[in-house]
């Protein structure tokens, strides 16, 4: 297949892109390589599928309305997986523009892209985040998800409800992924486990929110990897008894789908500590802070649609992916 991978220098995006070409797809990647965290790293995972075969990047940015057109124009996909984002939820508080032009403006931008140019299949990410406050546990796609408690799960939402929106008008087949808590190597410096990493070696104390009273669905990055591969070969259908007395969030008359990606396996944050501190072989010094504003206390996916529709659920225990993302950070950055 022929695959527009947008995100591309991203965590998930160029580990996505390689697994893609091994299995012998044609990938062509757009990255608009902002400033949000280092762009030498978003470089460095550039680089490790500029020199495949099948592989080909243009820098852009999917905001820009006039380029996005021109790139549907110039090529025909197959499957469109749109990563790009702009990701954090704390950051949206700080500057909340960036997140309408991102991720609003920019999905708009891609919906248009795909409906034009007729691609078979759109798979974007979407987030736990849009649980927002729903305390239900586990969350499932089946439940109403209409109180975000931060402008990027709002974000989020808004794009599953365009989604929803293109394959009702263009019959345009639109699946959205709702990741958790997604870690590994060559993650973002912006996320717990690599802040957390960097500290504890470099003796600093780490922020830990909330008094450690956290829980997270932790989700190792080759897990998300393979849901989004399985999801994207498994082209969303209508659901033939998809009643509006009794609306389906996860499914429609029209071609679409939403499921959750996440580990279903949530581990305290205090214990999410302890793996990564007998890891890197030396005690955290823990600065306790207090809930942050846009934050849950618990994630936890309930994957069964997933493992019914696609025969996947990820797996992956912390205690691994914690020590990979250990080997690949001393790698990296020879520490």
């Amino acid at each position: 297949m022929k695959v527009l991978v947008t995100g591309a220098a991203g965590f998930i995006g160029s580990t996505l892109s390689l697994k893609l070409l091994a299995r012998g797809d044609q990938v062509h990647g757009i990255d608009n390589l902002n400033n949000y965290y280092d762009v030498s790293l978003k470089q460095a995972r550039l680089a490790r599928t500029t020199t495949q075969r099948n592989f080909s990047f243009e820098k852009l940015d999917v905001a820009d309305r006039e380029g996005m057109a021109a790139l549907f124009k110039k090529h025909s996909f197959d499957v469109v997986v749109h990563l790009a984002a702009q990701a954090g939820v704390r950051y949206s508080l700080e500057n909340p523009h960036a997140y309408i032009d991102s991720n609003i403006v920019g999905f708009c931008n891609v919906l248009e892209g795909c409906r034009h140019s007729k691609a078979k299949h759109l798979v974007f990410a979407s987030s736990s985040s849009v649980y927002g406050a729903n305390t239900r546990l586990p969350f499932s796609e089946h439940d109403n998800v209409d109180h975000p408690v931060s402008l990027y799960a709002a974000t989020k939402k808004a794009n599953e409800l365009m989604a929803h929106t293109y394959a009702h008008l263009y019959g345009l087949p639109c699946t959205g992924l709702r990741f958790f808590t997604v870690y590994g190597p060559w993650g973002r410096p912006d996320m717990a486990l690599f802040k957390f990493t960097r500290g504890i070696l470099e003796g600093k104390p780490i922020p830990v929110f909330n008094g450690g009273q956290m829980v997270r669905d932790f989700t190792y990055v080759d897990d998300i990897v393979e849901g989004v591969i399985r999801t994207s070969d498994h082209t969303a259908q209508a659901n033939p008894q998809w009643s509006g007395e009794k609306p389906d969030p996860a499914t429609s008359r029209a071609p679409y789908r939403v499921y959750n990606i996440g580990n279903n396996r949530p581990v305290e944050l205090m214990r999410y500590i302890n793996v990564l501190e007998d890891c890197l072989g030396k005690k955290a010094v823990m600065e306790m802070l207090p809930m942050q504003p846009g934050d849950v206390p618990a994630t936890y996916a309930d994957t069964a649609a997933l493992g019914a529709d696609v025969g996947f659920r990820p797996d992956t225990p912390v205690e691994v992916g914690i020590a990979r993302f250990v080997e690949w950070y001393r790698a990296y950055y020879k520490v």
